[in-house]
């Protein structure tokens, strides 16, 4: 029998759930383009083409970034998606200091971060403004990669299911089944963003399991194939732990993507 080609491969890289791992770093306000060249080209060269056949793994650099890793990646013919932070719902217009997600795809971007909790904390996104981007990088054919989570004080006085089913069901409010398939969604709880401290693996499989709760709600069994990440202090440290569990089919990584060694370590054990 024949090997499997590459593409082939990719296809039947899945966990038992039948989802597709997918690791994503947002790399925040980091790295300017030079950086982000180099950063790449030697991420690729410290994983094996297998890791990436397993796994999807997706850069998500500042904006300045995007056209410098659009170029390589295609150049290069990389095994990377390439993500942005945010874009903004309205197509063009007077909005100085935005991006509109069809500028984005023009640069080919397959991702696109959305309602990240500093987004919602520092900027005073809401949930409808949530909604409008996912909805308009939905529109332009690139897949949102939709945050939700819970504040400490949240979660300690044990608001965390409510939290984050509504701002799931807030943010696919009107959004198609067949759109929503392709959508990714990545919980991070706000009190684990930057502190070093993680929910545990448990806890965090068992949250991810009220997310896709209320997203089967809304889609029925198209929620079982909608991909789930967790993020919030991932480090290679805990990446094996996080990726044992069932309901977690990736991680969006901070402070753990700036550097490529630790990225490259991190990506290799969710194969």
């Amino acid at each position: 029998m024949a090997r499997p080609n590459a593409q082939m491969r990719k296809e039947l890289a899945v966990t038992e759930s039948g989802r597709r791992p997918i690791i994503a770093a947002n790399w925040k306000m980091h790295h300017d383009h030079h950086v982000a060249i180099q950063f790449v080209q030697k991420l690729s060269y410290l994983v094996e083409t297998e890791v990436f056949e397993a796994c999807d793994v997706v850069i998500c650099p500042p904006f300045t970034d995007l056209r410098s890793l659009q170029t390589l990646i295609e150049a290069d013919k990389l095994e990377l998606g390439l993500g942005a932070q945010n874009c903004y719902f309205a197509p063009n217009g007077a909005f100085t200091g935005e991006i509109s997600a069809p500028m984005l795809a023009k640069l080919n971007v397959d991702y696109v971060i959305v309602g990240h909790s500093e987004r919602r904390q520092i900027f005073g996104e809401t949930d409808e403004d949530v909604n409008k981007k996912v909805k308009v990088v939905l529109e332009h054919a690139m897949k949102p990669i939709v945050c939700v989570g819970e504040t400490l004080d949240e979660r300690e006085a044990g608001g965390t299911a409510e939290r984050v089913s509504g701002q799931a069901r807030a943010a696919f409010a009107g959004v198609k089944s067949a759109q929503a398939e392709a959508c990714v969604v990545a919980y991070e709880p706000i009190w684990a963003i930057g502190t070093g401290r993680n929910a545990t693996p448990d806890d965090a499989n068992e949250t991810i399991g009220v997310i896709r709760g209320a997203l089967r709600d809304l889609y029925g069994e198209t929620a079982d194939a909608m991909r789930i990440q967790y993020g919030g202090s991932v480090k290679p440290g805990n990446i094996g732990e996080l990726m044992a569990m069932p309901e977690i089919d990736g991680a969006l990584v901070g402070g753990a993507s700036l550097d490529p060694d630790d990225f490259a370590r991190l990506v290799k054990w969710a194969k």
